[in-house]
């Protein structure tokens, strides 16, 4: 699933391409596309008709579209597959296009939701005086938000009996943080993914902060993280930060940092990866 460095590159392409255009259509072509809107395709294709797109937002791996001069937004969310292309209208549909919105201008490209497994969508809500959409107000700040706290994100760590890792994908603590940037974050830190989080100072909780920030802004530098086609921006091109991990995905292969094999350990319904001798358990979490 893309997380915050991938949704970043989605976004920044939106507000190139479709910031400030009017919408002058919405086709819906598969229901699942739009089964978070409550009023369902038809509903969603004639509100967002005539409406002007402001400057796209977001809030860890949320994005969204507000809408000008209205307390309405498009949230989307890419799920395991989904893509937010800008193609020119001219150019054939894709074998799992799902959702597409023209405008009515001349600029001749049209935004187009591709989502092969159907597990993303799009879905227009209220916003809260925030300017959020509604349905993620509790989502936490990022960890590239200028208005982040690291002081009350120490204090809530210390005192939610969790782990590392459980705690750096907790979306109600800190959003965008998925399974490989936590896994990068922790190795960076030489921090066990099992680490209880009430043993961690603040010194050290601020340099995890800064790991993570690190390893988001080097992703973000080079379009994310790419796997498979599946993850593209919205020209459709893929990310180069997989070949610069030092983390996920290296099973067996040396760590970067002492050599030794990095392991694999299953966690979550996820997998975990990290180095045995540089990120040790510690008694607490053995």
């Amino acid at each position: 699933m893309p997380e915050l460095p991938e949704v970043e590159v989605v976004r920044r392409g939106l507000e190139r391409w479709v910031a400030g255009r009017t919408v002058e259509s919405v086709e819906v072509l598969h229901p699942r596309a739009v089964r978070r809107h409550p009023g369902g395709g038809a509903d969603f294709a004639a509100r967002l008709g005539g409406q002007t797109v402001g400057v796209p937002q977001r809030r860890g791996k949320y994005l969204w579209l507000p809408l000008e001069g209205r307390e309405l937004s498009v949230l989307g969310h890419l799920g395991m597959s989904g893509q937010l292309l800008v193609q020119p209208r001219e150019s054939p549909d894709e074998k799992h296009l799902r959702v597409r919105v023209r405008f009515a201008d001349d600029l001749g490209t049209e935004l187009r939701f591709v989502d092969q497994r159907t597990f993303g969508g799009l879905s227009l809500h209220e916003n809260t005086p925030d300017g959020l959409p509604d349905v993620i107000a509790h989502i936490a700040r990022d960890p590239l938000d200028p208005l982040f706290d690291e002081g009350l994100y120490h204090l809530a760590l210390r005192a939610r009996r969790t782990t590392l890792k459980r705690a750096l994908l907790d979306q109600s603590l800190i959003s965008g943080v998925g399974n490989i940037y936590a896994d990068e974050a922790l190795w960076r830190a030489r921090l066990h993914y099992e680490r209880p989080t009430d043993t961690l100072t603040r010194p050290r909780s601020a340099e995890l902060l800064g790991h993570v920030r690190d390893v988001m802004n080097a992703a973000l530098d080079v379009g994310g993280t790419s796997f498979d086609s599946l993850y593209v921006n919205v020209n459709g091109e893929s990310g180069y930060f997989d070949r610069s991990l030092d983390a996920y995905g290296r099973e067996d292969e040396p760590c970067r940092r002492c050599g030794t094999p990095m392991r694999r350990r299953p966690w979550m319904n996820r997998s975990s990866y990290f180095c045995p001798r540089c990120q040790r358990p510690g008694r607490a979490a053995s």
